[in-house]
């Protein structure tokens, strides 16, 4: 515990800083209540994204034999970028998924077999939900690290600071109680050996 001094100065001092830490604490509260409820909903996201993810996968087993064949998939479906926005939630800035944007296919309609262009749709479409999982997953990651860090100032004010600032308090008030206590005694004293030199 630190060293106080027993003063009225600090007696005042910590006083304010009672009234800091006790008006500080429900805002506190209140965005950690809020960022548990904002993870939850992004978790549910991340989960409604891989749900779509799985049934894409599960839809594409009726073509496996096709993607046997030498079309080269890979060359004709290209993203030339994952936009994103940025939003704040309690404080904290996390990234939004707005889209993806796909360099256009250049590829000969008739040289490639008529499922060629199905398949880049549902290319399109399963990369698109995984961009949109990974930029899920870091607002998580951000969100999570906000709230351990929103949770151990929580703990530090209920747990450390407000009751060491009010054990401070106390021992300042019995301090300067005892010390008027002791003055009023002295004053008698003092008094009653006036009154007996009289």
């Amino acid at each position: 515990m630190a060293k106080i001094k027993l003063t009225k100065n600090e007696l005042k001092r910590q006083k304010d800083a009672l009234k800091r830490y006790e008006r500080y604490l429900p805002t506190l509260q209140l965005k950690k209540q809020q960022l548990q409820l904002v993870i939850t909903q992004v978790e549910a996201r991340v989960a409604e994204a891989w749900d779509r993810k799985q049934s894409l996968l599960e839809g594409v087993r009726a073509w496996r034999r096709l993607f046997g064949e030498d079309v080269r998939l890979e060359n004709l479906v290209k993203v030339r970028e994952v936009r994103t926005g940025e939003t704040n939630i309690a404080g904290v800035d996390i990234p939004t998924f707005e889209g993806v944007d796909w360099e256009p296919p250049a590829y000969d309609l008739y040289a490639l077999p008529v499922w060629v262009d199905d398949a880049v749709l549902f290319l399109r479409e399963l990369l698109a939900v995984e961009a949109e999982i990974m930029v899920l997953e870091e607002q998580k990651r951000r969100l999570s690290e906000e709230l351990r860090i929103t949770s151990q100032r929580v703990n530090l004010f209920e747990k450390v600071k407000i009751p060491e600032t009010r054990d401070h308090i106390r021992r300042i008030t019995i301090y300067l109680g005892d010390q008027q206590t002791a003055a009023v005694v002295r004053g008698k004293i003092a008094k009653k050996k006036l009154e007996a030199r009289a």
